[in-house]
C-alpha cells in the first residue's frame, strides 16, 4: 500500500518535475556552457574559456549598468517595503469596505509590470505629460524633462516600482493578523500609546514578514527589466541601463549571447552574496519566537 501511494505521488508530481528540469535546470546548464563560449545565436558556439569573464573587468558599460542597478535596487526596495507596511497598517482596521480597499491597493502590482501601464507611465512624465500639466496648473514650472535628466529618469522608474507594492502589502496584512490582540490590550492597560505599541509590539512581531519581503524585493530590484526597457530604454546617457537590459541588448542587439550568458552568472553571484548577507543578519533583528 505504501509503495502504491508513493507511485501515485510521483505521477502527480511529474508535471512539475518535468517542467522544473526542462525549463529551469536545463536552461541554466546550457547558459553555463554558453558563458564560456563566443556565441551569436546564428553560428555554432566557439569555446573561449574565461574570455567573457575577463572581458567584463574592462567593460565600462557593464560597470555603468551595475551602478544603475544598485542605484535602483537600493532606492526602490526600502521605499517599497516602507510604503507597503504603511498601507497595510492603515488597511488592518476592520470595516465593511476593507476588502474593496485591499483589492484596489493590490491592483497596481497586477497592472504595474504590464506594457500598457509602462507606456502610460512614460507618457505621464513627458514634457507635455500629465505630471507637468498638474505642476503648471498650480503655478510651478511645467517644462521639466523628467525622462531627459538622468537622476529624475531614475526616480521615475523607482516611483513606478514603489507603486507596485501590493504583494508586499498583502504579506504584511497576513502577518499583522497573526498578532494576538491580547498583546495590544495588555499594552493599553499599561498606558502605552499607539506609537509605542507599534514600535514595541507590532514592528518586532512582523520582522519575519519584513525579512521575507526584503529578500524577495531585493532580488526583484536587481532583476528589474521592464521599467527600463519600456519607459526609458536605458537613457539618458545610459543612466537607467540596468544590468538585465544591458544583458538583453548583448543577446538580441549586439549578437553576443555568450557574453550575456556570462553576465547572467555574474548576476546570480551578486544575488547569492546579497541574499547570504541578509540571512547572516537575520538572527540580529528578526523575531522567531512565535506567539504564545
Amino acid at each position: 500500500m505504501l509503495y502504491k501511494d508513493n507511485v501515485g505521488a510521483v505521477i502527480f508530481a511529474m508535471p512539475f518535475i518535468i517542467g522544473f528540469i526542462a525549463f529551469l535546470i536545463a536552461p541554466m546548464l546550457i547558459s553555463l556552457y554558453y558563458s564560456f563560449t563566443a556565441f551569436n545565436l546564428l553560428s555554432p558556439p566557439r569555446w573561449i574559456g574565461l574570455g567573457n569573464f575577463v572581458r567584463m573587468l574592462s567593460d565600462a558599460r557593464l560597470h555603468n549598468s551595475l551602478r544603475a542597478t544598485f542605484y535602483f535596487a537600493f532606492g526602490s526596495v526600502p521605499l517599497r517595503i516602507i510604503f507597503a507596511l504603511f498601507v497595510a497598517v492603515l488597511l488592518f482596521k476592520t470595516s465593511r469596505m476593507v476588502g474593496i480597499y485591499r483589492a484596489v491597493y493590490y491592483l497596481p502590482s497586477i497592472l504595474g509590470g504590464s506594457v500598457a501601464v509602462a507606456i502610460l507611465w512614460r507618457r505621464m512624465f513627458f514634457i507635455t505629460g500629465t505630471v507637468n500639466t498638474i505642476l503648471g496648473s498650480v503655478g510651478l514650472p511645467s517644462d521639466f524633462p523628467w525622462l531627459g535628466h538622468r537622476h529624475s529618469a531614475m526616480w521615475v522608474l523607482i516611483i513606478l516600482a514603489v507603486w507596485q507594492f501590493g504583494s508586499s502589502m498583502l504579506i504584511f496584512l497576513a502577518s499583522l493578523k497573526q498578532i494576538p490582540q491580547t498583546y495590544y490590550e495588555a499594552a493599553k492597560i499599561d498606558g502605552a500609546n499607539k506609537v509605542k505599541i507599534f514600535f514595541r509590539i507590532t514592528l518586532p512581531l512582523i520582522t519575519p514578514a519584513i525579512f521575507f519581503n526584503l529578500v524577495m524585493q531585493t532580488i526583484n530590484g536587481f532583476l528589474a527589466f521592464n521599467q527600463a526597457f519600456l519607459v526609458t530604454q536605458g537613457h539618458p546617457m545610459e543612466f537607467t541601463n540596468f544590468f538585465t537590459l544591458y544583458m538583453y541588448n548583448h543577446t538580441f542587439t549586439f549578437g553576443n549571447a555568450g557574453y550575456a550568458a556570462a553576465m547572467s552568472w555574474v548576476m546570480l553571484l551578486i544575488l547569492a552574496i546579497f541574499t547570504g548577507l541578509l540571512f547572516l543578519t537575520k538572527r540580529f533583528w528578526v523575531y522567531e519566537g512565535g506567539f504564545s
